[in-house]
């Protein structure tokens, strides 16, 4: 006489996709929505230089004011590709987010010092590269995994 067991073996795939993608999208709306607020204090600044009299040009030609917002918009969309690949493929997203956008802030700068410019100018132009980081580099890392 034999017995049989019946045995029922129940698979549960887990996936991370849907966090990921979730992830993703909260990336995507922090860098678009702190690269708007990024914008519109670069802008100001601008606006508030040119108000007191301090030539933003380069080789004496006159740098328009959408033309900040213009470059901050794109150097948020540049850091919130560089979140969602970090967040997708580096081992530690939010340090290696951190450190390669300091790294990159750093090196905005250089255009800044090297650009035929007054110092008032140079001031300005390096303070708005510094503003705008100080408004989404944070605003993206925190929602990164350590």
């Amino acid at each position: 006489m034999s017995t049989t067991f019946a045995t029922t073996t129940h698979t549960t795939a887990v996936t991370e996709a849907p966090a990921r993608t979730t992830r993703a999208r909260a990336l995507w709306v922090a860098g678009l929505v702190s690269g708007a607020v990024a914008a519109v204090a670069t802008t100001v600044i601008a606006a508030a230089a040119r108000a007191a009299d301090v030539p933003l040009a380069i080789d004496s030609e006159q740098i328009p004011l959408l033309g900040f917002a213009q470059l901050t918009m794109m150097g948020a969309v540049i850091g919130t590709v560089l979140a969602v690949s970090f967040n997708k493929w580096a081992r530690r997203p939010h340090r290696t987010f951190v450190v390669t956008t300091v790294a990159l802030t750093v090196l905005s700068l250089v255009p800044d010092v090297m650009a035929d410019a007054t110092t008032g100018s140079t001031l300005v132009l390096m303070l708005t590269h510094v503003v705008a980081a100080a408004i989404v580099v944070p605003t993206l890392a925190k929602r990164l995994p350590a």
